[in-house]
């Protein structure tokens, strides 16, 4: 049986009604929360953020901080609340600037990049990047290793450990090293060894050797030259190590023509200052 057209026509009256109803309140509910922007802030952060949430159809103005940019590489950048969000989506994309590269070349040398864009390095031959990459990439953080080629090994390896002055390794060198494999360095005698006795392979690299501090050689002619002996020694030869001190005093018939102080002498690397004594009067 058909409904009569009394009732139909109400019917969809309500319908119409209803649909209008949902439509307004949906669209009234759309407001938007404060914009959290990672490395960037809103004009006047302090002042509008209690305002929140806004809506639709509010705009700000948001700045990046140094060293990061917005993806219009404007100074200032509006952005809208609409019913999808904020829009265009506020970020802040790093900036890395790309000065040389050590041992070897790239295109991109003097340029400013942004985060994402990859840079291709070429190094000069028996250089390589860590892990013997070919490119490096800008981050959020920055460059994902330095623009630096190193005289290093693929997979991390290391070649011969350097040498050093006056000293050298316990064990014969080989011509690879694998990652953090270690050398001992030892000094000749009489000389002060000074940093850490061992080294480490790291990323294709060796950590910084020590050195050989040379040692202060005090003999009976320089002695004699200076009318001086050793306070408390008879050697007639005497080695001392790099912040040794030695004490001296005069010989009998003469008397000290240097400050007192000078009779207690510092070896420093190599070097030593001799205090001076002259013969009596009368």
């Amino acid at each position: 049986m058909s409904m009569p057209l009394g009732i139909s026509n109400m019917l969809l009256l309500l319908n119409v009604i209803l649909t209008l109803w949902v439509s307004c309140t949906h669209g009234q509910g759309r407001t938007c929360d404060f914009p959290e922007i990672k490395h960037g802030t809103i004009y006047e952060e302090n002042r509008y953020k209690q305002t929140f949430p806004v809506d639709t159809g509010k705009y700000f103005y948001y700045t990046c901080d140094h060293s990061y940019v917005s993806p219009s590489q404007l100074l200032w950048n509006k952005i809208t609340c609409t019913e999808k969000g904020w829009l265009p989506s506020p970020k802040c994309l790093r900036q890395c600037f790309f000065p040389w590269v050590e041992n070897g070349h790239s295109a991109s040398s003097g340029q400013t990049h942004r985060e994402g864009d990859t840079v291709r390095i070429v190094c000069d031959t028996g250089y390589s990047l860590p892990n013997n990459q070919g490119s490096i990439t800008c981050a959020e953080g920055g460059w994902s290793s330095p623009p630096k080629c190193s005289r290093g090994y693929s997979q991390g390896k290391c070649g011969p450990p350097p040498a050093i002055d006056n000293g050298d390794t316990t064990s014969f060198p080989s011509q690879v090293y694998p990652p953090e494999a270690t050398v001992e360095y030892q000094c000749q005698s009489y000389y002060e060894l000074q940093g850490n006795r061992r080294i480490v392979c790291r990323d294709g690299e060796w950590s910084e050797p020590p050195k050989c501090l040379e040692a202060c050689v005090i003999s009976e002619e320089m002695m004699k030259k200076h009318n001086i002996h050793l306070k408390w020694r008879h050697d007639k030869k005497l080695y001392a190590k790099t912040d040794d001190t030695v004490e001296f005093q005069c010989i009998h018939g003469y008397h000290p023509t240097a400050p007192e102080y000078t009779f207690r002498a510092t070896c420093q690397e190599g070097k030593l200052a001799y205090p001076t004594c002259g013969r009596k009067s009368g």
